[in-house]
């Protein structure tokens, strides 16, 4: 039987799956139910000054049959004083002691930090997140993504935070920047013990045409919000992978974005984190999908033979590589099931008009299945996912697997540049001026 515990940069829980920081958490009341149902940690609601928030505060993107396929929330930190969340934590703590609870935490000051760092663990916290990544309205403040986006200031307040903190410190990192691993690799330098990604994503959800307002609409105004949901969760892997293979980095990751099933959680598993945060999915289905999320998870491993979540960590990534590491000579086409088509063309159609012109249409109209051209068809798997029919396109392998060359391996056979520099020393600087020089001359 699969074991799902965990120790998480010293934060020992029953499971990895944690409630992230949000309205999930804004009270005891709610994670002492959320224990109950079987999860094996939570992050209270970001703790600082309280704030108000605003009405309305939510918008969802829906697609097609999808109810929140992406959300949007301009929800700021607790509403609430500090006393009352200390003291329901401390309250939640005593009733789960095996049960990992951490503090989500936003102020500004080194006082202010080394106060609320205090505070915390003197109400039996097993760690603190340094929310580092909040899109809206905090970053107006100086804070949230404000720390966030800039690695040196991050990993200033994280040192501050690290001169009163006796438990693990998690950071928090914002996805609003251009290379995540930054202020990763700043958070490293400050000493944190973990990092959790991804915040939500800078958004505007929607727009209402006839009154020519953003959703979700405060009186007759709004503000960009954070996207989350299961639409963010490609951003959010490929964010934690890239944390997860740099060597700058090498810290525990709490994976977060868009889980919402248990194969969401092995996939994120399984290219780094070795603890889960999910939020959105709870407020859209409740607590009690932690049912499903762990029963999935122990069969998966078991019938993959894993014993324990450390064995499934990063598992994926020494098959993840820059593109010019892939083998050019991999070859599959796709291939159409007479009996499973039910016709349609919208294979065709895709692929007429949005990739390649592989796929034909039979002069005989009582024949409405399409046809390959191989010789036309790259591969490229766009028919199989406009088909609405399970299984009727399928891949099929053309190569034998006896021949691997890869991008660089063709370039330098055929002394092609494969760098930019090398295309200026190839005799084109006259034709392709460098950036550096082209923003000169713009400006």
């Amino acid at each position: 039987m699969a074991d799902l515990s965990i120790n998480f940069a010293g934060i020992k829980a029953p499971n990895p799956f944690w409630l992230a920081s949000g309205p999930p958490t804004n009270s005891g009341y709610q994670v002492m139910k959320a224990f109950d149902a079987g999860w094996g940690g939570a992050i209270w609601k970001t703790m600082g000054i309280p704030i108000i928030n605003v009405s309305s505060r939510y918008g969802a993107v829906n697609y097609r049959d999808t109810r929140m396929a992406g959300f949007s929330n301009i929800e700021l930190i607790s509403d609430r004083p500090l006393k009352d969340n200390l003291n329901e934590f401390e309250e939640v703590k005593k009733h789960f002691p095996n049960h990992a609870l951490i503090a989500s935490l936003m102020v500004q000051s080194r006082k202010e930090w080394h106060q609320i760092v205090t505070d915390v663990q003197n109400a039996g916290a097993d760690g603190l997140e340094l929310n580092f990544g909040c899109p809206h309205g905090m970053c107006e403040r100086g804070m949230g993504s404000a720390v966030g986006q800039e690695p040196e200031v991050l990993q200033t307040v994280t040192s501050w935070v690290m001169e009163a903190a006796k438990i693990p410190v998690i950071v928090k990192l914002t996805p609003n920047i251009s290379d995540i691993t930054e202020p990763a690799q700043a958070a490293r330098r400050g000493g944190a013990n973990a990092i959790s990604l991804i915040n939500t994503i800078q958004s505007l959800i929607g727009v209402d045409i006839d009154h020519f307002v953003t959703f979700p609409v405060v009186g007759t105004q709004s503000t960009h919000g954070g996207y989350c949901g299961p639409a963010v969760k490609p951003i959010a892997l490929n964010m934690v992978k890239n944390c997860a293979k740099h060597p700058g980095v090498q810290l525990p990751i709490s994976g977060i974005g868009g889980i919402e099933n248990w194969r969401d959680a092995v996939e994120f598993i399984l290219v780094g984190a070795s603890s889960l945060q999910v939020c959105t999915s709870v407020m859209h289905y409740g607590f009690g999908i932690i049912r499903e999320l762990k029963s999935g998870l122990e069969c998966y491993m078991d019938e993959k033979g894993f014993k324990t979540i450390d064995e499934m960590v990063g598992k994926a990534l020494p098959n993840i590589t820059a593109w010019e590491h892939l083998n050019l000579e991999y070859k599959i086409v796709a291939s159409i099931s007479d009996e499973k088509c039910i016709g349609c063309q919208l294979c065709y159609i895709a692929c007429e008009d949005g990739a390649h012109q592989a796929i034909e249409l039979s002069a005989d109209i009582q024949n409405r299945t399409p046809k390959i051209n191989e010789g036309n068809c790259v591969g490229c798997n766009l028919c199989s996912l406009v088909c609405p029919v399970e299984g009727c396109i399928t891949m099929i392998r053309k190569d034998d697997g006896s021949k691997t060359v890869t991008w660089h391996e063709r370039t330098e056979a055929q002394n092609i540049p494969t760098t930019f520099d090398d295309t200026l020393a190839g005799g084109l600087a006259h034709h392709v001026p460098h950036p550096t020089e082209a923003l000169k001359r713009r400006k």
